[in-house]
């Protein structure tokens, strides 16, 4: 199970070089990401930076393997509002059909981060490269 290990510390690396690469991505263009951000939602820069903050930690986390629990569990909570909150408010309220495209893909790879993001979060025990004779 040696590769076992191997294969899914290379899959976090991967999930933690997007991760932090979105949240440079959301500090770097907040004006850019404002436009998906619901009028309704006060302060919307200072959401778009949160949130590109939390991406580039929970992406820390995960390269350095600590908090690895605490981190994938809150990046799927975080994940879950924005697709409830973000993405399909802009999916059901869309005018143009390309915006609803866009929402739509939004929500399928925000849900499917999430899924790693719980996945990597329930088997954190797992997390550091340690080869037991019971793998």
């Amino acid at each position: 199970m040696k590769h076992y290990h191997i294969i899914s510390r290379i899959a976090i690396y991967l999930l933690s070089i997007v991760l932090i690469g979105i949240g440079i991505f959301h500090l770097t263009y907040p004006r850019d990401l404002l436009v998906y951000v619901p009028t309704n939602f006060s302060s919307g820069i200072t959401w778009i930076n949160g949130t590109g903050i939390a991406f580039i930690l929970v992406g820390i986390s995960f390269l350095t393997n600590q908090f690895v629990k605490f981190t994938g569990y809150f990046l799927a909570a975080m994940l879950l509002i924005i697709i409830i909150a973000i993405h399909l408010n802009n999916y059901l309220n869309a005018g143009a059909e390309d915006m609803r495209q866009v929402a739509l893909i939004n929500i399928l790879k925000d849900a499917a981060i999430m899924g790693f993001a719980l996945h990597v979060a329930a088997g954190a025990h797992h997390q550091h490269l340690h080869y037991e004779d019971s793998d």
